[in-house]
């Protein structure tokens, strides 16, 4: 679905997705740039990245047997750090 006509019809594009569990894609030019999905699909996704992440930290720490500090996980992704 374009994103203007989206624009124009939200309340219903969302009710669709919320009560019907229908996923709609928003398009620009034909092309996929967004989705709206209803919050389950959303939220079982962010679960399964937890998940993911959890055993990626458990991994590392059996390999290395040492914590990683947030500024040291900042510093390997090139993430600035916060303002204390």
């Amino acid at each position: 679905m374009p994103v203007t006509e989206a624009r124009d019809h939200l309340a219903d594009v969302v009710n669709r997705v919320a009560y019907g569990g229908e996923s709609t894609y928003l398009t620009r030019r034909g092309r996929r740039m967004a989705a709206i999905v209803p919050a389950e699909v959303l939220e079982a996704i962010e679960a399964i990245e937890d998940r993911i992440d959890v055993e990626a930290a458990e991994e590392s720490y059996a390999e290395t047997g040492q914590d990683v500090t947030l500024d040291q996980m900042r510093d390997e992704l090139h993430l600035p750090r916060t303002a204390r």
